[in-house]
């Protein structure tokens, strides 16, 4: 274990571990995830936000077990490794809400970062205007990080602070495997699409084992898509975009394998063709993260390690997919609703506040 643990921090870590999100996001699609998206945090986490109730949208709720599984790898990676460490309060009510503008913006363009890159393997040309939207809000985070933008320091918490996600992500899974119903005529408080992608799902232990691994990997190795690019443009540091790099061959080459690669921009599934707003809703989730310090799916590792702040970011992004179904903001295949384009617009003019009122004097 010390061997993989040391290959996973050494420079080639990040690019196993996209390597492997890779193939694996391919591979859940071949098990039984929706197309290109066999790993998508945001859309996994609105499944979720649906089966607990948070919003009716019957096509879109599902527990996906992934989302525990990346909670509680990452979990286990620190605290084997002695890495858990709670802490928290560097801004968390600001983390909330830039996680729920986050989750607006990715569900105008039907997808995280990871799932970009997949649909970009998969062949959905439509993913190329969200990835420069994501590049593009990346870019205005910098701007703001150049300028001495910060969120504060957070502060040490008691040990177990840190337990609470891992044990809701437990939750999670026991819910799962229960399905209890008791609410009236034996719904809820649990609910299963029946149909749509919600009804697409890969077996749970698959599905699983796959998270949990993802969430080892990712807290040894430090994978984070927007961190990459970040990193990137700003430091001209290349060392986490060899992560995105091997994410998108490795995806590339199980699906041409697989024969799931179908390339064009009609008939994707899980997409629409307005390219202005795929490029608009991406650019406020990547400014949204770039704020925040990291894509979904590095905040969902965070929070599995102990970081208080992070796991408000996740619960902002569970909270604005209620409201995006239950508001009629979220897009879907036959496109984006006038609703969701006034909710990005704020959202952006949210983060751009908040990436010019939280500057520190440099001396």
């Amino acid at each position: 274990m010390k061997s993989i643990n040391g290959i996973l921090i050494s420079r080639w870590g990040p690019a196993i571990t996209g390597a492997f999100v890779g193939a694996a996001a391919s591979l859940l699609v071949y098990f039984g995830n929706p197309g290109n998206m066999g790993i998508c945090v945001a859309c996994f986490t609105r499944d979720i936000a649906g089966a607990l109730g948070l919003h009716r949208a019957g096509v879109v709720q599902y527990l996906r077990p992934e989302i525990p599984g990346f909670i509680l790898g990452a979990f286990l990676a620190a605290f084997l490794s002695r890495e858990y460490l709670p802490r928290s309060g560097s801004s968390p009510v600001v983390r909330f809400f830039l996680g729920f503008f986050a989750m607006i913006g990715a569900l105008i363009f039907l997808g995280c970062p990871w799932r970009a890159y997949a649909r970009l393997a998969g062949g959905d040309w439509n993913a190329i205007a969200g990835i420069g939207g994501l590049t593009a809000g990346i870019g205005l985070g910098i701007v703001f990080l150049w300028n001495g933008f910060s969120l504060g320091r957070a502060s040490r918490s008691p040990a177990w602070a840190g337990a609470v996600m891992p044990l809701a992500a437990v939750a999670l899974l026991a819910l799962l495997y229960l399905r209890p119903l008791f609410g009236p005529e034996g719904t809820g408080p649990v609910f299963f699409s029946k149909s749509g992608p919600g009804a697409a799902a890969a077996p749970v232990a698959i599905a699983l084992g796959v998270g949990l691994l993802v969430g080892w990997m990712a807290q040894k190795s430090r994978f984070c898509t927007v961190g990459a690019l970040r990193d990137l443009i700003m430091l001209r540091n290349g060392h986490l975009f060899s992560g995105v790099a091997a994410f998108l061959v490795s995806a590339f080459v199980v699906n041409l394998l697989l024969g799931q690669f179908r390339p064009g921009f009609e008939s994707q599934p899980v997409a629409h063709t307005n390219q202005l707003w795929n490029f608009i809703g991406m650019a406020l989730s990547g400014l949204a993260f770039t704020l925040a310090g990291g894509c979904p799916g590095r905040q969902m590792i965070m929070s599995g390690e102990g970081d208080g702040d992070a796991a408000v970011f996740v619960l902002g992004m569970l909270v604005g997919a209620g409201f995006a179904h239950n508001f009629s903001l979220a897009a879907s295949p036959a496109g984006v609703t006038s609703f969701g384009m006034t909710a990005t617009v704020i959202g952006i003019v949210f983060c751009l506040a908040v990436g010019w009122l939280f500057r520190i004097k440099l001396d």
